[in-house]
């Protein structure tokens, strides 16, 4: 296969937004790809599913939240040397259940504001520019 055959990995993700307006992202754990850097929480889209169902199934995995309301932000495409990624960005206003770290990761609260100063994931620096201009929560 080519690299201009090789499918895309479609991919949700999500802008947990606390009542301070700040946003919860996660570091990679050891073991996986670009292990150590900061991302938005979620994962791969299963064939067949939605992406809506792919968030609520990934965020209940990974962190143990039921979400009760997600809309969707932005959706881009990012080529990394080895993988295509097609991700979408949601933003969750709310959700029932505190976060928790159920897949090995580290969580944080960030202000949207300094998400900049973070590692995150090449694929996931347009989100931060948009959250920044998100409103804030009501």
């Amino acid at each position: 296969m080519t690299e201009a055959d090789r499918a895309p990995v479609r991919v949700v993700a999500a802008a947990l937004i606390d009542a301070l307006g700040r946003v919860l992202i996660a570091q990679r754990p050891a073991g996986k790809h670009m292990a150590g850097r900061w991302e938005f929480p979620g994962g791969k889209v299963a064939p067949g599913e939605s992406e809506e169902a792919a968030l609520a199934r990934e965020l209940q995995e990974e962190l143990g939240i039921v979400v009760a309301e997600a809309r969707p932000m932005m959706r881009l495409t990012h080529r990394y040397p080895d993988r295509d990624v097609e991700l979408s960005m949601w933003v969750v206003g709310r959700y029932r259940g505190e976060p928790q770290a159920l897949d090995g990761q580290s969580l944080k609260w960030v202000e949207r504001a300094q998400l900049a100063g973070e590692d995150i994931l090449e694929a996931d620096r347009p989100f931060v520019a948009a959250l920044v201009q998100w409103p804030p929560p009501s």
